[in-house]
């Protein structure tokens, strides 16, 4: 058995999330990628991946070596990589998880440019606010907009901050009046945002005397889109409160309205999180300093825009 080539199989295996698919990206039988798992797992001693008619599974032996693998191959790369007749050249598949905003709004304008000067990465975006779990589900790092857990097997590197913007169109702010306080909310509605990690509609939190406040507001409808959300907005459907970046458009248009401009919110982090390695593979490095690079750019540009539109 050639325990590279098992590796990089039993690895395309989990990233692409089944024999068939990994066989077809590999260009190779599918019965040839049944033999080597099955040989890889005997060689072990223990069963890497558990099988139904609709999923494939890592077990905790699978999640732990295929852990290992990504480091072992990712160390291979970049030894690789060095050498003088790959100089300079980043190259591989790359999976990246973020939100659907995120990449509409930053990453997808900007993606041309990732692409010429890397033509040799294949990259993968799955779009989704759901929590996801990078080693099982093979994703090379994801980018959110929240406060990153502490995690001993992640990295978080920030790379963006946002403030919150609570604002309603002009049609409910002329029915149901302007709030002018924390206090006033109790007598107004929202739409509610269901983020997918959690079963529950967020609560809106202020900062009031250096000390969180934590208001829970009346909703009468709830999504759990954000492209949904804003237009529930738009609609005059309720109060929302939204990351500056996804509103600021509609505040200088005037089709949404700033509230309680004098309430502060905490910042919230852009991070990109990526699996703690002591050799980072040279693709997901370099695309980890290019997200980043285009982030801080961009900042300042909405930044300075929240201030106009107060």
């Amino acid at each position: 058995m050639d325990r590279l080539q098992a590796m990089q199989v039993f690895a395309r295996v989990v990233e692409m999330h089944g024999f068939s698919k990994a066989a077809e990206n590999l260009a190779i039988p599918p019965s040839t990628v049944t033999r080597v798992i099955k040989e890889l797992e005997n060689h072990l001693g223990v069963k890497l991946l558990q099988r139904t008619t609709r999923h494939l599974n890592l077990t905790p032996d699978g999640s732990l070596y295929y852990d290992h693998c990504r480091r072992l191959l990712a160390e291979l790369e970049s030894v690789e990589a060095g050498f003088r007749g790959n100089a300079g050249r980043i190259k591989g598949k790359l999976r990246v998880g973020m939100t659907a905003s995120l990449a509409r709004l930053f990453v997808l304008p900007a993606i041309k440019t990732f692409q010429a000067r890397y033509p040799d990465v294949e990259l993968t975006l799955t779009l989704s606010d759901r929590t996801v779990e990078l080693v099982p589900e093979g994703i090379d790092c994801v980018i959110r907009a929240r406060v990153p857990r502490d995690s001993p097997t992640l990295v978080a590197r920030r790379i963006a901050s946002f403030e919150w913007v609570t604002c309603a169109s002009p049609e409910y702010l002329r029915e149901h009046g302007e709030p002018h306080s924390l206090e006033d909310l109790k007598h107004h509605h929202a739409v509610g945002f269901l983020p997918g990690h959690q079963g529950r509609s967020m609560d809106w939190r202020f900062v009031v005397n250096n000390e969180e406040q934590v208001v829970r507001m009346t909703e009468s409808l709830i999504v759990n889109d954000t492209d949904a959300y804003i237009a529930c907005g738009l609609e005059g459907l309720g109060l929302i409160r939204a990351a500056n970046y996804m509103v600021l458009p509609h505040l200088h248009s005037g089709q949404l309205q700033r509230v309680l401009d004098h309430s502060q919110a905490p910042t919230v982090p852009i991070s990109v999180m990526y699996p703690q390695s002591r050799h980072l593979s040279p693709t997901v490095r370099t695309f980890v300093d290019w997200v980043s690079d285009l982030m801080q750019h961009t900042e300042p540009q909405w930044q300075v825009g929240n201030r106009l539109a107060r």
